[in-house]
């Protein structure tokens, strides 16, 4: 009888904290602790939070710069979590940031300046000066999609290409996505299927992973394939995978389509099951990186990645669907210790640690970045939403 009840004892502590490893409102309640800090620290809303300079001091950028709309973006998930009004009211404030980027057609990352600010803002608010910025901010990324090469452009020149597409693109289709539901034109849904079926022909390698950029040449034509951001061409950069994956979980969500699912699905499995990553499940800043272990992680992979899994693991479901959530927990818990989730006051005031931008490119190694804080925070509101059900 004694064995059963310590037994039973076992079993239920284990099915619990099966249930939740992670205590959300206790990670939002720190996070609204070092936020704090942030708005403190930044009351000039022509710079946006981004990163910190090789000497300790805060990188800040302007409303042009690709990450732009991330701070917003997260505001709102904390206010969506809290429902602290001083959080609505921020997140409005740095929301408003970036409305001029509505008329921006110089980028490809409208998805990322736009939609998360604003789309948050408008899906928790219903305020209709919302709907109208991001409807024009649509127009303005299609203008970026050439239908001779059936993708949208990203940079407008790499090197000496005049056409390069990244992965990360992936990411604004969502964005492209709620503009046809929203404005009835379907030429934003079709521009969607284009891109995804163009990028799932080219960027893609047998075993899953993906190149980071694929240059275009006259009528689309296929002129050279790199991994700009990456270790070589052939490697595996970390960021790019979930970029990848992410945007086609998103693909499948808004078609149904099965080879979108099917892709995903190939992602997951070479990024979950590669030899190089780590048993705290945080990537290397790329698979292949020559001295594995002593290189950099990027957390903010690891955030996309979590996040991404979570909503894979509600559309598989079953044993599959199982193994993505654990692995996406996995990921969440040690983004959510010490090891990565920054101590309130340090760390310029951002939320996690360790990331890593463009290691190449000497910029961006080993520091803190605005969107690896976003990731984080949708993947615990994606986490909390799956665990109460």
């Amino acid at each position: 009888m004694k064995n059963f009840l310590i037994f039973s004892f076992i079993f239920l502590t284990f099915n619990a904290l099966s249930q939740s490893k992670i205590d959300v409102p206790q990670q939002f309640a720190l996070v609204a602790q070092q936020y704090e800090g942030m708005l403190k620290s930044h009351q000039d809303i022509t710079k946006t939070p981004q990163s910190t300079l090789p000497d300790g001091l805060p990188r800040d950028m302007p409303t042009e710069w690709w990450c732009s709309g991330f701070f917003g973006g997260s505001l709102w998930y904390l206010f969506e979590q809290t429902k602290d009004p001083q959080w609505k009211s921020a997140a409005e404030k740095w929301t408003m940031a970036v409305e001029k980027e509505q008329y921006n057609t110089r980028t490809h990352d409208l998805g990322f300046m736009l939609y998360c600010p604003f789309g948050n803002g408008y899906r928790l608010t219903q305020n209709p000066d919302y709907k109208k910025i991001m409807l024009t901010g649509a127009k303005s990324l299609a203008t970026r999609f050439n239908p001779k090469y059936g993708v949208i452009k990203s940079w407008d020149k790499h090197d000496t290409y005049d056409y390069p597409v990244i992965i990360d693109n992936m990411m604004n289709l969502e964005f492209l996505f709620w503009a046809a539901r929203e404005s009835g034109d379907k030429a934003f849904y079709d521009i969607c299927i284009a891109h995804a079926d163009s990028t799932l022909k080219h960027h893609f390698r047998p075993d899953g992973s993906s190149y980071h950029v694929i240059c275009y040449g006259e009528n689309g034509k296929i002129i050279r394939k790199k991994t700009h951001q990456g270790y070589a061409d052939e490697s595996a950069w970390a960021r790019g995978q979930a970029w990848g994956l992410y945007g086609y979980v998103v693909m499948y969500r808004e078609t149904k389509q099965k080879k979108y699912l099917d892709q995903a699905q190939k992602i997951a499995k070479f990024y979950l099951n590669h030899p190089n990553l780590p048993k705290d499940k945080i990537p290397y800043w790329d698979f292949n990186a020559p001295y594995i272990p002593n290189e950099e992680r990027d957390a903010s992979a690891a955030a996309v990645t979590a996040s991404a899994l979570l909503e894979l693991s509600k559309i598989v479901g079953g044993k599959q669907g199982k193994k993505y959530f654990k692995n996406a927990e996995e990921m969440l818990v040690s983004l959510s210790s010490d090891t990565y989730r920054a101590k309130i006051g340090t760390n310029n005031n951002f939320i996690l640690m360790h990331s890593t931008g463009h290691k190449p490119g000497k910029s961006e190694i080993d520091v803190p970045l605005v969107y690896a804080d976003y990731y984080y925070l949708e993947g615990l509101l994606r986490y909390q939403a799956l665990v109460k059900k």
